[in-house]
């Protein structure tokens, strides 16, 4: 078998910092391998060894995982949240560590990818990319021809005018929008800015993916030619598709 990587290296990769500080997490007598405390010098085997950080599992593993989750109201967007509330990574049950690509506020609703490819989650969140984002958006009141106008057109917001969306009416104060930017709760903005508040917010789509079956709280893992129609739609190449498990 070959030597492997050290383990500083497999640990930085995993999001604990610098390989100096991560030197420093088994030099503090934090981290084990396969149950026994590491040394500095150690050379590990990601994919078969089982490697922990505080007795946590460390997300060493070169397999990327892809999760669809639907989120549901009240739950936030981060990996950790200081106010105890519940986060979007209580919900999905996963070997090794995830986090959420771009998000959703606490009282959005809908469909987040959560993975540990961080290539993929950058395409996917830059504006280069241009991912197209569907939502299902209740306002108060009945949006006139003319509001929808100026939503499809671009309205002004603080940071700029918004680039054209597709916007249609689906039944009294209820819209369909598709957007191909990603500010800051930008949907409640452009509604706000011509003048109907967001009641109801539901991302329902993320580029190719939708799964009308998925129920709020619920998540699955995406299946190979999911995460192959995502990474063609950002541009990117599927051959890291090869390394996520069969």
């Amino acid at each position: 078998m070959p030597e492997g990587e050290r383990l500083q290296k497999a640990l930085a990769r995993a999001g604990y910092g610098s390989r100096r500080s991560c030197e420093s997490l088994i030099l503090e007598g934090r981290v084990t391998v396969d149950g026994e405390v590491a040394l500095i010098g150690k050379r590990v085997h990601p994919d078969d060894q089982v490697i922990c950080v505080d007795g946590k599992l460390a997300p060493t593993s070169q397999v990327n995982v892809y999760y669809l989750l639907n989120k549901p109201d009240g739950v936030v967007t981060t990996v950790f949240d200081p106010q105890g509330r519940s986060t979007v990574l209580d919900l999905v049950e996963s070997p090794v560590r995830v986090f959420p690509v771009g998000r959703l506020d606490m009282n959005t609703e809908g469909l987040l990818i959560l993975t540990n490819d961080g290539r993929l989650a950058h395409l996917v969140t830059h504006p280069s990319s241009g991912i197209a984002k569907e939502y299902v958006v209740r306002v108060e009141g009945d949006p006139s021809p003319g509001a929808l106008r100026r939503l499809r057109d671009g309205v002004e917001l603080d940071d700029g005018v918004t680039a054209p969306a597709q916007v249609s009416r689906v039944s009294e104060g209820l819209l369909r929008i598709v957007i191909h930017e990603g500010r800051n709760r930008q949907v409640r903005r452009m509604c706000a800015a011509v003048g109907h508040e967001v009641t109801r917010l539901v991302r329902t789509r993320i580029g190719p993916l939708q799964d009308p079956t998925l129920t709020p709280g619920s998540s699955r893992q995406l299946s190979l030619s999911e995460v192959r129609r995502l990474m063609q739609a950002v541009g990117m190449s599927d051959e890291l598709t090869s390394t996520m498990p069969s």
